[in-house]
């Protein structure tokens, strides 16, 4: 059975107070808390076996490296990735995106179009405006309507057979709008296109399938999923993993090494130059443990109770307007106050303990659509409460009161 206050026990930090009060966090978006099973795990590497991996016989290195590669099977078994190799190890979302762009540089012309959409992360728009200024290829942008959602009509009209890559979010940062992915990957493969999907704010609510999306390319990062900050995976098909060439170069990605020619080493390691966050990936590992300990379905229902309530309450004060409004969503919600600045609504929040993000949260091209400075974005992950939410109500319209 699902019980959060029994969950909220495992997050040490949801005892403290700032500024006073109690911590109310909605800003799980941006990053989650971490449980004490997740940190206990990083204090026994350190307290340990802490040690380099893959070149010492000693038993130290030995366990670090178990450990270590223990945390990217157990990735592999929760994206139902084919093969282990298929995980490549990042320190997060933005690096397993450049990592892609990178490699793609070898493989466009200038002929060439790639498409984005206009709910991306700046993370998952600038490595593709750099791909292109090095390329020559077009960048193309999948438009949105005033709920949020992608129009997937536009989106058919820009697929040619020129098309060769693809990259949208699961699910919009800054709405909570979840995309649809299946169709955008399935025309997008209809064209011959390869498609990169940024899962960091899926991940957290949903598990996803690898294999049934039929994805090329799927990234997250483990701090928005209980997991450590500094650490995250890209996933890539084998078949696309062999012909991009390695992001960087150093140890551990070689397989030998003269001044007259390196011959560089296999998945996953080819992509995994230098010593990596070993701790971060054991503890990764760690955070998927716990969370589908709880299971993933128990998290998205209890989430969308969260959501639809949230959505309910403050729509009752008035002058508050909600940015993504799409029926498919996860618990998300962005909205302004009319009249007010974002930042200072935000910052009268935080001198009650509630932790929201305000500003256009990379994601400026969507509050240049909505003609905005940015919204106050409070985004709910499985441990938050009810009575939370009544607390950013009664904080909403005390700042209201304040500013107007």
């Amino acid at each position: 059975m699902f019980n959060v206050e029994h969950i909220r026990q495992d997050f040490p930090i949801l005892n403290r107070e700032v500024n006073g009060k109690p911590l109310v966090y909605l800003d799980n978006a941006a990053t989650s808390q971490t449980p004490k099973q997740v940190i206990d795990v990083i204090v026994d590497y350190y307290s340990n076996y802490n040690a380099n991996i893959h070149r010492g016989v000693h038993t130290l290195s030995q366990e670090a490296t178990d450990a270590y590669e223990q945390g990217r099977i157990k990735i592999q078994k929760h994206v139902n990735a084919k093969h282990t190799h298929e995980i490549i190890f990042t320190s997060g979302t933005t690096h397993g995106i450049n990592l892609v762009a990178n490699g793609f540089s070898s493989l466009l012309k200038k002929e060439d179009e790639i498409i984005v959409s206009a709910l991306e992360h700046h993370s998952n728009i600038v490595p593709w405006q750099m791909l292109c200024e090095r390329t020559g290829a077009t960048l193309k942008v999948i438009p949105m309507n005033l709920e949020g959602e992608l129009i997937m009509s536009e989106y058919d009209k820009l697929l040619s057979e020129n098309t060769k890559l693809v990259f949208v979010n699961h699910i919009s940062n800054a709405l909570g709008t979840i995309n649809p992915i299946e169709y955008i990957i399935e025309k997008a493969h209809a064209v011959g296109a390869a498609v990169l999907v940024d899962g960091a704010q899926s991940c957290p609510h949903i598990k996803p399938d690898v294999q049934d999306l039929d994805v090329d390319f799927y990234v997250t990062s483990a701090h928005k999923m209980c997991g450590p900050t500094g650490e995250g995976m890209l996933y890539g098909k084998e078949t696309w993993l062999k012909k991009l060439p390695p992001y960087q170069g150093g140890g551990e990605m070689i397989a030998e090494v003269t001044f007259d020619k390196t011959t560089y080493a296999d998945l996953p390691h080819k992509f995994e130059a230098g010593t990596p966050n070993i701790c971060g990936g054991i503890a990764f590992g760690a955070a998927i443990d716990y969370m589908n300990a709880i299971g993933f379905d128990a998290i998205a229902k209890y989430e969308h109770e969260l959501l639809d309530y949230a959505t309910e309450k403050l729509l009752e004060i008035e002058g508050l307007k909600i940015y993504g409004t799409s029926k498919h969503k996860t618990s998300v919600i962005s909205f302004n106050l009319e009249g007010i600045h974002p930042y200072d609504v935000g910052t009268i929040l935080d001198k009650l303990g509630i932790a929201v993000r305000t500003g256009h949260h990379c994601a400026q091209p969507i509050m240049d659509f909505y003609k905005i400075p940015g919204t106050v974005r409070a985004s709910f992950a499985f441990y938050n409460t009810k009575s939370e939410v009544d607390a950013l109500v009664s904080g909403v319209k005390k700042a209201k009161m304040m500013l107007s």
